[in-house]
């Protein structure tokens, strides 16, 4: 496909969807990033996956680009959904789990701080958030409660005089072993509002256990996290979470990081099918060569290419100030749905080798079955589109 590769700025973008919508520094900054994934990052995968670790080297190697404030481009383009958008979408190229890491920081932690926090708090963190001087992770999910964490939260909070008692569990919280405090978000059993704490690490009481067995992003390190009588003074308390309504007004700004991880795992799946086919030889040919290999090919194309225009859109909404929460919701929906046909389709045309690490297709498989289900089911978006097509709520 040399015609599509000759118009590609990050993979396949056959639309030219990057150069418009990045301006040439931001596209630069993008492209350090990709050369950096690719020569550093790259061949540590296959290992990392196989030992279920995360290697040092990975935010060594991406701490030094200051991706969220890249040098040459502009401050309000460098503060995007837009860019962080496509920021995304080239970690996710490589690896979800390199992605997922990433956007911890850049993503949930450090929105969680500029929205979150207080001006003052802000103004005081921010910086320490970008660099990684402070690295922090979102401790929202429950064992018990995923979906319904609205109503269902159960980490608990009690006011002792300028000092808060924290008391609960968190699960899946990615990133928690390497992380210096946690946004834990907890209900005030006074108010039964819902607020938010910066939890240190090691403070007394905090109990970090990794979570093994996974079958996906087995190089992301997610932690069951245990609050047991936990006190942080009132200055810790993120002073603009006073309710569900501020912790969605978070999640409202971030929702499009993960359709984005979705369209970037498409991507990197084509990619490695491509690099597959075209090297692999059948019957005396190159694989590529067959009509059903290129038909499942030009359906991971058109997958790929659907999902990139589609976050793309998005984004350009959120940047004209339009955060609607079923734009959000229908997005990721339709990118993970697709991604799970997109990985399928590049398992396929790998044959067997298809599910060894070695051809990184088998990655990708299995990591479009995390995104599928985090950040939001597939069931409860298509409630939430359900419900803004009719009218009418169906969730019990």
């Amino acid at each position: 496909m040399p015609a599509l590769e000759a118009e590609a700025t990050f993979g396949f973008d056959p639309y030219a969807v990057a150069a418009e919508h990045l301006s040439p520094a931001a596209q630069s900054a993008l492209g350090r990033l990709q050369d950096t994934l690719g020569r550093s990052i790259r061949p540590l995968l296959a290992d990392a996956w196989e030992t279920a670790t995360m290697p040092g080297a990975v935010l060594d190697a991406l701490i030094p680009l200051d991706l969220m404030e890249p040098r040459g481009v502009d401050a309000s383009e460098a503060a995007s959904s837009m860019f962080s958008g496509f920021r995304n979408y080239v970690l996710a190229r490589t690896d979800v789990s390199v992605a997922t890491l990433y956007n911890a920081q850049s993503g949930l932690f450090r929105t969680a701080v500029r929205l979150g926090g207080s001006p003052e708090q802000a103004a005081r963190l921010d910086p320490l958030v970008r660099t990684f001087e402070l690295r922090g992770v979102f401790a929202l999910t429950e064992p018990e409660h995923g979906s319904d964490i609205a109503g269902g939260l159960a980490t608990t909070a009690r006011r002792d005089g300028d000092e808060w008692v924290l008391d609960g569990r968190k699960k899946w919280i990615g990133g928690a072993a390497g992380s210096d405090v946690l946004v834990v978000f907890a209900r005030d059993v006074d108010e039964g509002a819902v607020k938010a704490f910066l939890v240190p690490t090691r403070s007394t009481g905090v109990r970090l256990q990794p979570i093994d067995g996974k079958i996906a992003l087995r190089p992301m390190q997610n932690a069951l996290i245990t609050l047991d009588n936990v006190r942080v003074g009132e200055e810790s308390r993120l002073q603009n979470v006073d309710g569900w309504h501020d912790v969605s007004r978070i999640l409202g700004a971030m929702r499009a990081d993960v359709a984005w991880i979705a369209a970037g795992l498409q991507s990197g799946a084509l990619d490695a099918a491509v690099r597959y086919v075209r090297e692999r030889r059948q019957f005396d040919r190159p694989l590529g060569g067959f009509q059903l290999v290129q038909e499942k090919l030009a359906r991971m194309l058109g997958n790929t290419v659907a999902s990139l225009s589609m976050v793309a859109a998005l984004s350009s909404a959120q940047d004209r100030g339009v955060f609607a929460h079923v734009n959000s919701a229908l997005a990721k929906l339709q990118t993970a749905r697709l991604a799970r046909e997109t990985v399928a389709l590049a398992r396929e045309v790998a044959g067997g080798n298809g599910i060894l690490l070695e051809h990184d297709v088998a990655r990708f498989f299995a990591d479009a079955e995390a995104v599928y289900s985090y950040e939001g089911t597939h069931e409860i978006n298509a409630l939430i589109v359900g419900r803004a097509l009719t009218g009418t709520a169906a969730f019990t």
